[in-house]
């Protein structure tokens, strides 16, 4: 892991099109504003584990639903 520091008002860049830039520092929270191409998905971590295991459970929904399928 990269570990950098940074002020309020600066900020950093990711490859060409992606910037992170701290707004706000604010007790223990810190606001980030992110540039990044559309085509690039920007979500919270906690979110990110959510849909990764709805497509999981989707995912095993969806074998189970074409093996019994098979049977039939």
């Amino acid at each position: 892991m990269l570990v950098l520091s940074r002020k309020k008002d600066e900020s950093i860049m990711i490859g060409d099109q992606i910037e992170i830039k701290i707004l706000a520092v604010e007790g223990e929270q810190i606001k980030l504003g992110i540039v990044a191409p559309k085509t690039v998905k920007v979500h919270r971590s906690e979110v990110f584990e959510a849909i990764q295991a709805q497509n999981k459970e989707a995912l095993s929904s969806t074998t189970n639903f074409l093996e019994k399928l098979k049977k039939k």
